[in-house]
């Protein structure tokens, strides 16, 4: 299922044993734009540390209860790598992280979740299913390196089309099977229109971190005369399909292959 991330942030963290906080922000890397940590707000439970959670640890959010049952324990939570406010979330970091709870890396291997499609194991029937199985990697490696970003830091950040600015992001679409970022919500503002479109991350040229710019390899016009988007509106596949259709863009779901990469390149 699609859900905005400022939709889920403030859902219930729902532990094994307990409730463990609130959902305050997602960390995407900057590869294929999949949500590689979910950031919990605990309270003063455990004041002063960043919480992650990896989605391998989560089940779909459940959007009537407002909540995502986590598949840990408070006490394995505790007892993770500790991890400061103030530090940045580095690889030697996340190999512990990822030792620490027996998972995998996801930086190793040929999908955008190393050796699967989905995040492992899966959440709901256990080892991922058989599209998701590795396969061979020309290089002989695989392994990728990808900074963190997270979703409160890319808020505002403008869109630059082919042919000049046109909106600027206010929100995301999460998938919360895969939890990759199908979606940027862009919001346009000038005198001829208001309205709100959506912008996949697979139509993304690069972008310039410093000038808090994403570049798209879209025209304002086609971006313009997109299907609108309403904050009260349910996502769902005819309007997607509407969407890519109007683009003549390939859709995420009807390929097998994982989500084509979004290079997001540094200027």
């Amino acid at each position: 299922m699609l859900h905005k991330s400022k939709t889920l942030s403030g859902y219930t963290l729902d532990s094994l044993d307990g409730e463990i906080g609130r959902v305050q922000d997602f960390y995407f890397d900057e590869k294929y734009w999949t949500v590689r940590y979910l950031v919990a707000d605990t309270g003063n439970w455990l004041r002063g540390r960043l919480v992650l959670i990896s989605p391998s640890a989560l089940v779909a959010a459940i959007e009537n209860e407002e909540c995502i049952v986590v598949i840990l324990t408070k006490k394995q939570i505790e007892e993770s790598p500790l991890l400061s406010e103030k530090d940045p979330v580095s690889r030697e970091y996340e190999s512990d992280y990822q030792r620490y709870y027996g998972w995998g890396p996801y930086w190793t291997g040929p999908m955008a979740w190393g050796a699967y499609s989905h995040p492992y194991p899966y959440p709901y029937l256990g080892p991922a299913p058989k599209s998701g199985k590795p396969k061979p990697c020309a290089d002989g490696g695989c392994e990728w390196t990808a900074k963190l970003r997270n979703t409160l830091q890319m808020s505002g950040y403008q869109i630059q089309a082919t042919d000049g600015e046109i909106g600027h992001v206010v929100d995301f679409v999460i998938d919360d099977i895969t939890w990759a970022i199908r979606y940027l919500i862009v919001d346009i503002r000038n005198r001829w229109q208001e309205k709100k479109v959506l912008v996949s991350p697979q139509w993304i040229e690069r972008v310039s971190w410093n000038e808090s710019k994403i570049f798209v390899n879209l025209t304002r016009e086609a971006i313009s005369q997109s299907p609108e988007y309403t904050d009260n509106m349910t996502l769902n596949r005819q309007y997607e399909t509407k969407l890519h259709n109007h683009l003549g863009r390939e859709a995420y779901w009807s390929s097998t292959e994982p989500l084509k990469e979004a290079t997001a390149l540094h200027s």
